[in-house]
């Protein structure tokens, strides 16, 4: 009575030893090919074949080892003997008419093809199978017929992400963003997969021709069929170009089409413009903000934003009206967890700026006594209230904060930057050992700006402990640094020159000099930061800082010193010099800016 269960056992334990012994065979000869041993990979295919041959995979591997070995006859017996079966897979044909191409026999290779087109067209259960087999002999052109044939009806769009990736592949950009449009209309879904795959071809260069391409083609689309999805997309393309303007043009029309009145496409477009610098166009986009406000909370973020556009353009005169304006602001909206950001800002503000650092420390410890805050309110704060001890050298005080941090937002970005902060904080404390040990790990975050903060600072460090193990320059130069950070240019140049006087030709000489520039560029002394900028580019042109010196110098001539002939001549160098730079795409902008080329804003 138990032995039909037990035969039943012993079947499938020869199955399961059979797909083993398959595996491990399809896995040598696998191995067989890629070393160029074409004979022992075909004997293996041939027995694998001839054991399972409902599975043509080790057909297709047999006959490759065939045509390696340009053995064409027997690749098309074996091919010829599967194909006169009832039922077939199509895309055996194309196989059979890559066997003529290779044989230089065009004619009948083109039959073949257009057989297992035909036979795709007629039954679209093959089309995948058969287009990947044309992709995999690099026949795009007859990929792309497959793929067209099968775009009707309802199965039209999953076949217009292969032909968008396929027009990609032959540098058919046009067609290739047609393909995704017309995806994106259809299905508004696949806007951020579109966006991720344009990012591989357009630059921040609005010349680029696939820029261009991309451009003409929405405008195009959108006078012809009005569509909120073009806007947007123009105004992600404007966004990586830098032309903030246009991209407002096209935030508004979006704003004017929405009913429920969301102006949060518009504020993120405030930020971003922010972050690059472009304060006068923030400055036009957040006004809008204000003047279309629908809720006090929305009014009272986008004030919040002027203010700290207008700080980043005052002089130190202007920080008493800044001051009172900041006030009147929070007696507005109140002291509350509504307006926290507000006291936020308000609170560095005091801190860095005003030199208002006690009013600001007890601001913010009155604010956290007196309000039940977020867990990630109470970070927030407490990172404030670090950063100002770090302002103040009380840095023991400071880590104690960055490490409850930490605890406190395990996993958030902001457990990362007080991670960062911990090491810099370390530094300027001169234990660079932990300091470094904390940034090596940093440099694999997933954040990219403190990824490449920390590779930066980790680098600064090893670089100047290699030659002094004293690391005397390299204490000095974080002084100057703290000093940088606190705001006092003078005080930092000062040691900067010592460096410069005391440590001639040792590593840190070129890290003094680009800090000397930066500084004098602050305290407004130009000629002293473009002679530290050209010291670096004759005697440090190799060096990791030559493609910051080059660009800080032509700006510094473009923008402070009107020698537009200057500026030009050093963008150019960079241009040609330092592709790879960061600065190339904004140096190439300026430069043709400067030649007197037309580029819409």
């Amino acid at each position: 009575m138990y032995l039909y269960p037990m035969k039943q056992l012993i079947v499938f334990l020869l199955l399961i030893s059979s797909i083993c012994v398959s595996a491990q065979n399809d896995a040598l000869a696998k191995n067989y090919f890629q070393q160029g041993q074409y004979e022992k990979a075909a004997s293996i295919y041939k027995k694998l074949y001839k054991q399972n041959t409902y599975q043509f995979k080790y057909l297709q591997s047999l006959v490759a080892c065939y045509q390696q070995l340009e053995e064409y006859e027997k690749a098309e017996t074996a091919l010829q003997e599967k194909l006169s079966e009832e039922r077939v897979n199509p895309s055996l044909y194309v196989d059979f008419g890559y066997n003529y191409a290779l044989q230089k026999k065009d004619s009948l290779a083109k039959v073949n093809y257009e057989i297992a087109v035909q036979k795709a067209k007629e039954n679209k259960n093959y089309v995948y199978v058969v287009g990947k087999r044309f992709e995999d002999f690099s026949l795009l052109d007859y990929a792309i017929k497959v793929y067209e044939n099968a775009s009707d009806g309802d199965s039209r769009r999953s076949f217009e992400t292969k032909l968008a990736r396929i027009y990609g592949e032959q540098g058919k950009t046009r067609k290739m963003f047609q393909a995704y449009l017309d995806l994106i209309t259809k299905t508004p879904g696949y806007l951020s997969t579109s966006q991720r795959i344009f990012s591989q071809y357009i630059t921040e260069d609005p010349f680029n021709d696939a820029n261009e391409i991309l451009r003409k083609e929405l405008l195009k689309r959108s006078q012809d069929n009005p569509n909120i999805l073009y806007n947007e997309l123009l105004s992600w393309l404007f966004i990586q170009q830098k032309q903030f303007k246009k991209a407002f043009i096209q935030e508004k029309a979006i704003f004017k089409r929405m009913e429920d009145n969301d102006l949060s496409g518009i504020i993120e477009l405030s930020y971003i413009a922010i972050s690059e610098k472009y304060f006068k166009e923030a400055s036009e986009i957040v006004q809008f903000v204000v003047a279309n406000a629908a809720t006090p909370e929305t009014k009272m973020q986008g004030e919040q934003l002027l203010l700290k556009i207008k700080l980043e353009t005052a002089s130190p005169k202007e920080y008493a009206k800044i001051d009172e304006q900041y006030k009147k602001l929070l007696q507005q909206y109140g002291d509350n967890s509504n307006s926290f950001l507000l006291q936020l800002d308000y609170a560095r503000f005091l801190s860095f700026k005003f030199a208002k650092k006690e009013e600001a420390v007890a601001m913010l410890k009155a604010f956290s006594k007196d309000h039940r805050l977020s867990r990630y309110q109470e970070a927030k704060t407490k990172m404030l209230l670090a950063d100002i001890l770090v302002f103040e050298e009380k840095f023991n005080q400071a880590l104690i904060y960055y490490s409850q941090i930490q605890n406190k937002v395990k996993g958030d970005v902001l457990a990362q930057e007080a991670r960062f902060k911990i090491a810099q904080t370390s530094y300027f404390k001169g234990d660079f050992q932990w300091s470094k040990v904390q940034l090596d790990v940093l440099k694999k975050s997933y954040t990219q700006l403190i990824a490449n903060d920390a590779m930066q600072l980790s680098f600064i460090i090893h670089d100047n402990s290699l030659e002094d193990s004293t690391q005397t320059a390299l204490k000095k130069y974080a002084r100057a640094d703290l000093l940088a950070y606190q705001n006092k240019p003078k005080e930092a140049l000062v040691i900067l020159q010592d460096i410069l006087t005391h440590h001639k030709g040792e590593k840190i000489e070129d890290e003094a000099l680009f800090k000397s520039a930066q500084m004098n560029e602050k305290l407004l002394q130009y000629t002293k930061a473009e002679e530290a900028y050209l010291k670096i580019i004759e005697f440090y042109k190799d060096d990791i800082l030559a493609d910051d010196a080059l660009f800080n110098l032509a700006k510094l001539y473009e923008t402070q010193l009107n020698m537009p002939e200057k500026a030009k001549a050093f963008y150019e160098q960079l241009i040609f010099n330092h592709q790879d730079s960061i600065y190339y795409i904004e140096a190439r902008k300026r430069f043709r800016k400067l030649r007197g080329d037309t580029i819409e804003q």
